[in-house]
């Protein structure tokens, strides 16, 4: 039995005008761990070189999407790279990583980060990068449709990539009229952003368009289940689903652990260059 998911919610991610060099706007916004779980937030970001400074993670995994631009990275556990619009970053911070995020000079990119929560028994796991080129993932095609795997499967085709916690994140591409449906386990919670077009979701045929979050209805976790999207017009779209972790959540700016005291102990490590050096 396959249960089709509806669609429970949807919103429009404004963008507003941080600095000269930077706008954002907050598709998942922080705070809403519970109801969002595993996933921490989701921010789509505008922005130049010097926008961000060297910072330090730990406990969680940063998924960072280019839509626009190119992005280079520097760290202190593996040098330097760069990412192409449709590349995906796969940081897992775990016990701690330093790093840095810049565009060329004088170019602009357009982004989206999202965090993913680490369980308990991962908090503190080696760091680990995985550079996903968007020419090298599998894809899944149909008549109209093409749905490049970045992590979990879609259809039977599965990706590599290494997960903490079990993700689906896929890009749903779709000619005018075409109609596709993403299969899902049960207890994943799960969202889509619309990155370009307009289409129509889920069991209830919620319609939304560019720049427009949705949130998945849930069932049971025993239950396997799929979201229906279909193309009013030619259409991208970014799926990402999950399993809950249902821990306690503490955070602290690039901190997030399950207790005060784990983060009182971040911030000890960091100062006292536990870390290590950029």
């Amino acid at each position: 039995m396959t249960v089709q998911r509806d669609i429970t919610r949807v919103w429009t991610a404004e963008p507003h005008q941080n600095s000269a060099i930077h706008a954002a706007a907050m598709v998942l916004e922080p705070g809403q761990f519970k109801a969002c779980d595993p996933f921490l937030f989701l921010a789509e970001d505008w922005f130049q070189q010097g926008t961000f400074d060297v910072h330090p993670h730990r406990g969680i995994e940063t998924v960072t999407y280019v839509i626009e631009g190119k992005l280079k990275h520097y760290d202190n556990r593996f040098g330097e790279g760069e990412l192409s619009p449709g590349d995906v970053q796969w940081m897992t911070a775990g016990h701690g990583v330093i790093h840095k995020e810049d565009p060329e000079q004088g170019s602009t990119v357009h982004s989206l980060q999202l965090w993913v929560n680490l369980p308990r028994s991962h908090k503190l796991t080696e760091p680990r990068y995985q550079n996903l080129r968007s020419p090298d993932m599998p894809v899944r095609r149909e008549n109209g449709a093409l749905i490049r795997i970045f992590s979990g499967s879609s259809a039977g085709i599965q990706s590599n990539t290494k997960n903490h916690v079990p993700v689906t994140m896929v890009e749903i591409n779709l000619e005018s009229g075409t109609s596709i449906a993403q299969d899902l386990p049960g207890d994943y919670n799960g969202f889509l952003f619309v990155l370009e077009g307009r289409g129509t979701f889920g069991s209830n045929r919620v319609e939304a368009h560019k720049g427009q979050a949705l949130w998945l209805g849930s069932c049971e976790a025993d239950i396997a289940s799929e979201i229906a999207v279909h193309a009013n017009e030619s259409m991208r779209v970014l799926l990402y689903a999950g399993r809950p972790l249902r821990e306690p959540v503490v955070a602290y700016g690039p901190f997030v652990m399950n207790t005060r005291t784990e983060i009182l102990q971040a911030i000890e490590d960091y100062r006292t260059g536990k870390f290590g050096e950029l």
